[in-house]
């Protein structure tokens, strides 16, 4: 028999598990090399997985929801003409086949590992839990592998002794320690009983798990806060997935950068006129006020690109990059997330309006690879579109500046010497204090509204 075991691929970016979303084939499909067989989540995107590997599904590891990681696998395929799968309870693992596939999976590399892969054997899908954290796990049967076990394709050998639980993979065992949770009063609801991620969770968030022993009280756990208590009106939300990577990417922001808030208040009228007339003049091609902002921005940057930097503290230097790679602050259903225009510098007002345009819909979407979601230089928040005036944004570590745009609204405001009613919209600046001092903010800020107030300016500096 000929069966071919693929498994998630390395998805780089510092990503080592996907949840699954949802699988596009079932047992008994028939598929073909680089056919995308499973729709996974990362903390950074949405992505489908293709196969490398041709013929019959025979098995397929994991469940809607169930989070995998990298190296574990995902579907078993048999070859055309090849009987079934393998007697129930036994799962085999073979060495991901190198030939056949070139598909790359976009934002990820290609989707095969390198020749660093370890071997895995077949054995029986039986993980022995020790009986107290930090106890000898249970001697190891001669001749007998224990990968980690393969749901869907059924556990094999007896149940396991006294103090061994039935486990997922090493991130089922290290939530579970890091939570306080024994695992022998977890139960699983897995195939055969295995314990998931989401039977550790639910133990966690109810604070149910029986203790064997009580903890010894040292002046650390004396002195830190109760945990607060669920009530069943309470809802608890997991801090996974994105929501981890922003949480942990927004604390280390304020946690290193020594930011500043600078902002104005500027007459856009000018600026919307503007945007009308490039319309009118090229209607097949619009340009939205994001992208005249984005227009700008990058001319300031020109002007003042301290704030186009980052700081390297290993190193002790200030990196200036010599191009603009522009983020944008979008919202999406599952997060906060800036996507980033690459060598924004050299397009065009009409080219940048065309890019923020397909990559803010991708983002939403969440078909936007990893690749596109790092690497940004500064990042523009259009904070206005949720209908408020001003902000004071955290930096999108490891950069060292953030402008953002509050709504545009009726406001009274002299002109000439005579009240009128203007556009106004207010303008903040966000920076890095290590990179510059107030007069670079200042002036950016500055050079920023007056293209604003007055755009004929963005053409004397362009």
């Amino acid at each position: 028999m000929s069966e071919q075991v693929f498994v998630l691929p390395d998805l780089g970016e510092g990503l080592a598990e996907a949840e699954i979303v949802q699988w596009l084939v079932a047992v008994g499909d028939t598929v073909a090399v680089d056919q995308s067989v499973v729709e996974v989540e990362t903390a950074k995107a949405v992505v489908d997985v293709p196969c490398p590997y041709a013929g019959r599904v025979v098995a397929l590891h994991g469940a809607a929801g169930e989070v995998r990681p990298v190296g574990q696998p995902l579907i078993t395929v048999a070859a055309s003409g090849e009987a079934g799968a393998e007697p129930a309870g036994h799962a085999v693992y073979r060495e991901e086949e190198r030939a056949g596939s070139g598909n790359v999976l976009i934002g990820y590399g290609t989707g095969h590992g390198g020749a660093g892969r370890r071997r895995r054997r077949a054995g029986l899908a039986v993980v022995a839990e020790p009986s107290q954290p930090g106890a000898p796990s249970s001697p190891a049967v001669p001749g007998v592998t224990t990968p980690p076990p393969v749901p869907g394709a059924g556990i094999a050998g007896p149940p396991p002794g006294p103090g061994g639980v039935l486990v997922i993979s090493p991130i089922v065992r290290r939530l579970a320690r890091d939570g306080g949770v024994d695992l022998r009063t977890v139960t699983g609801t897995g195939p055969g009983g295995v314990i998931r991620r989401a039977d550790v969770e639910a133990v966690a968030s109810v604070g149910s798990t029986p203790a064997t022993e009580a903890p010894a009280v040292t002046p650390s756990t004396a002195d830190a806060p109760a945990a607060p208590p669920v009530g069943d009106a309470d809802v608890v939300v997991p801090l996974t997935g994105i929501r981890r990577v922003i949480a942990d990417k927004l604390s280390r922001s304020r946690r290193e950068i020594p930011e500043v808030t600078i902002w104005v208040d500027v007459d856009a009228t000018g600026l919307l006129a503007t945007r009308a007339a490039i319309n009118e003049a090229q209607p097949d091609r619009p340009v939205g006020l994001l992208a005249l902002l984005a227009r700008i921005c990058l001319s300031g940057l020109r002007r003042f690109p301290q704030l186009n930097s980052q700081v390297d503290t290993a190193n002790q230097r200030i990196v200036q990059f010599a191009g603009v790679h522009l983020g944008i602050a979008t919202q999406t259903d599952r997060g906060l997330v800036v996507p980033v225009l690459r060598d924004a510098h050299r397009l065009t007002t009409t080219e940048l309006a065309a890019e923020l345009s397909a990559t803010t819909a991708a983002a939403r979407a969440g078909t936007l690879p990893p690749a596109r979601l790092t690497g940004g230089t500064f990042t523009l928040n259009n904070y206005g579109v949720f209908g408020v005036d001003g902000s004071t944004p955290i930096i999108n570590h490891p950069e060292a500046a953030l402008l953002g745009v509050g709504r545009i609204v009726d406001k009274p405001w002299v002109v000439d010497g005579q009240l009128a009613v203007r556009k106004v919209t207010q303008l903040s600046l966000t920076f890095d204090h290590r990179v510059c001092d107030g007069g670079v903010a200042g002036g950016f800020l500055r050079h920023v509204a007056d293209c604003v107030e007055q755009p004929a300016r963005l053409i004397a500096a362009t």
